[in-house]
């Protein structure tokens, strides 16, 4: 099916594409004729608008992100999905914008599909970065009780739980779709297979974060051939609240491994 593009967000460019039997809603922001292109795997819950203060702030990258199914408007399957057939989505979409190979960047949620993309996909990813997740299961937070808020889609639509940003990450979402998400990550790990990721990897956790505690972070690059860590004076949120910094470290590590 033939993309259609529209103007929406900060700039960004919004398009379609029939995927296998999957409708994806996918969107393109930073430098649209930069030779390299960073494939962005969002968090729970959150379309492409979330993250469109973020592929702003890309000087010398195009950047692609798409509705994960279910959210956004991409259409929930009929049946719940696993991690490897976000990857495989994601695949997909480059073959239809023709692009060979990109820089990956996964956070939170979106950071598990990320790495399931670098194991399964090697040959499509040439660097990997890790904002804000874990190896799997399921990460454990520095409260017990935060992990019961984050697998309630309520944690979305409620200010006093993740200040600024619940009502755009929920909004227009399917409580399915929300659903399906959780179930994707349930039982999933990398553990046992993040050696086989050769991609330069950075890795970023922030100081502060409630949710994927830094130690997280930690174990990740421990486990990968070739990592480098990094911290942010931030909360889970780094990426929204720290838009501009972020994406300058994103794009400093890329360029650093253009080869």
């Amino acid at each position: 099916m033939p993309a259609r593009t529209a103007r929406a967000g900060r700039q960004l460019r919004i398009g379609t594409a029939t995927l296998g039997r999957q409708h994806v809603r996918y969107a393109i922001g930073g430098r649209a004729d930069a030779r390299r292109t960073l494939l962005l795997f969002n968090g729970f819950a959150a379309n492409v608008e979330t993250l469109a203060a973020f592929m702003s702030q890309f000087r010398r990258t195009r950047v692609v992100a798409f509705d994960a199914p279910g959210v956004g408007d991409s259409p929930a399957p009929r049946l719940p999905y696993r991690l490897h057939q976000v990857a495989q989505l994601a695949e997909r979409l480059l073959d239809h914008l023709h692009i060979e190979r990109a820089d990956v960047f996964g956070v939170s949620w979106g950071g598990a599909a990320a790495q399931e993309f670098a194991i399964q996909h090697p040959q499509r990813c040439r660097t990997l970065t890790l904002a804000a997740t874990s190896r799997g299961i399921v990460p454990v937070p520095s409260h017990p009780q935060l992990l019961l808020q984050w697998l309630n889609p309520r944690v979305c639509l409620d200010p006093a739980l993740l200040p600024g940003l619940q009502l755009q990450l929920l909004q227009g979402s399917a409580w399915l779709g929300y659903l399906y998400q959780v179930l994707a990550l349930c039982g999933w790990s990398s553990w046992h297979r993040l050696h086989r990721v050769h991609a330069p990897t950075l890795v970023l956790v922030g100081e502060d974060d409630p949710f994927v505690p830094p130690l997280h972070g930690h174990i990740v690059a421990s486990c990968l051939r070739h990592a480098t860590l990094e911290s942010i004076d931030c909360g889970h949120l780094f990426v929204f609240e720290r838009a501009a910094e972020t994406a300058q470290r994103v794009e400093r590590f890329v360029e650093a491994h253009a080869a």
